[in-house]
């Protein structure tokens, strides 16, 4: 028998200075079984960072060439492919091809995904938008995660201020580069 996903309700504040958005967001996520919960709050968090309309979470493992995330315009054509974790060089390469903005947020370690992007070949690999997520600020947010959360979220110089109820975490956004 399959298992079926687990669907998680969020409710949010977003001030992010950085770009000069303040927005009350309330979206759904789904996550399966085979996911682990950072892996699912890392992409409500990017989620929150990427907002913008016509922002839409893929619709998971049935659909495994979509992003994780994707920004799409009023007549369905893609504007910006989002991926979180660690995606090896072949879906980038993909990704860029397809999107004119590819985003990239790490959730883990992205030290040996980086040296094994070194060398490949990655369409527009320049223009990657490589980010990781503080680990602690992840680990924090998974502990707590639950099938409805309300939390506010702060972003100021790519600093990530999270209220979950009466804790508070914070964590920096690192930005990556592909080495040579």
């Amino acid at each position: 028998m399959a298992l079926n996903a687990t669907l998680h309700h969020f409710k949010v504040q977003l001030a992010d200075a950085d770009r000069h958005l303040y927005q009350a967001l309330e979206f759904k996520a789904a996550r399966h079984p085979s996911e682990s919960a950072a892996w699912l709050v890392a992409r409500v968090l990017a989620y929150c960072l990427e907002y913008a309309e016509g922002i839409a979470f893929s619709r998971g493992l049935s659909e495994p060439d979509d992003p994780a995330i994707a920004v799409r315009d009023l007549t369905g054509a893609l504007l910006s492919w989002i991926e979180v974790g660690l995606p090896d060089a072949a879906r980038l390469h993909r990704a860029a091809k397809a999107a004119p903005r590819v985003a990239v947020y790490a959730h883990r370690d992205p030290t040996a995904w980086l040296r094994s992007l070194a060398d490949e070949r990655i369409h527009r690999a320049e223009a990657l938008e490589l980010v990781a997520f503080d680990r602690g600020l992840i680990d924090a947010f998974a502990e707590r995660l639950e099938r409805r959360m309300v939390f506010d979220l702060s972003v100021s110089d790519r600093h990530l201020y999270l209220s979950l109820g009466d804790v508070n975490v914070d964590g920096a956004l690192t930005s990556l580069a592909l080495t040579a």
